[in-house]
């Protein structure tokens, strides 16, 4: 395969697109934890509150991996983009290489975190809908429609 410098800039704007989400993922994550804190130190009942820690603990330490290997990602393309325009075409095709490895995992953290965020909410709305288990939401949801046609 040969690559072009054009090759690797392909991934530019999309690297910078999931560096942002990661960003905004972050952000929403950060003012979650300093809700919860807040709660933690007026709550009497912290059962609840610990496992809440723990998953936000979790998905701190994901989102944490997404961005190492979305940087990664756009360090990788930018060396790849250097190679090419030194002429060193094996190294660069292996940085290439390395860039959309990278990428993957991150994507692939991406919907571990998701998932887990995901299964997070389900609780939450299980636990303040009286709801026992999670298809039951989507029971639930279904009646609302339901009731405004």
């Amino acid at each position: 395969m040969e690559i072009s410098i054009t090759t690797p800039a392909l991934l530019f704007p999309a690297i910078s697109l999931l560096m942002l989400a990661y960003t905004n993922r972050f952000l929403a994550l950060a003012s979650l934890i300093r809700n919860l804190h807040s709660k933690y130190k007026e709550h009497s009942n912290k059962e609840g509150l610990l496992q809440q820690i723990k998953n936000l603990r979790l998905r701190l330490r994901l989102i944490r991996l997404m961005q190492f290997f979305g940087v990664l990602s756009l360090i990788c393309c930018v060396l790849s983009m250097f190679l090419v325009y030194q002429q060193w075409m094996p190294l660069a095709k292996a940085f290439f290489a390395g860039s959309l490895v990278a990428m993957a995992v991150s994507l692939f953290l991406s919907l571990s975190e998701i998932q887990i965020s995901t299964k997070a909410l389900e609780i939450e709305l299980s636990d303040m809908e009286g709801l026992d288990e999670p298809n039951a939401i989507i029971d639930y949801i279904k009646n609302r429609f339901d009731r405004e046609d």
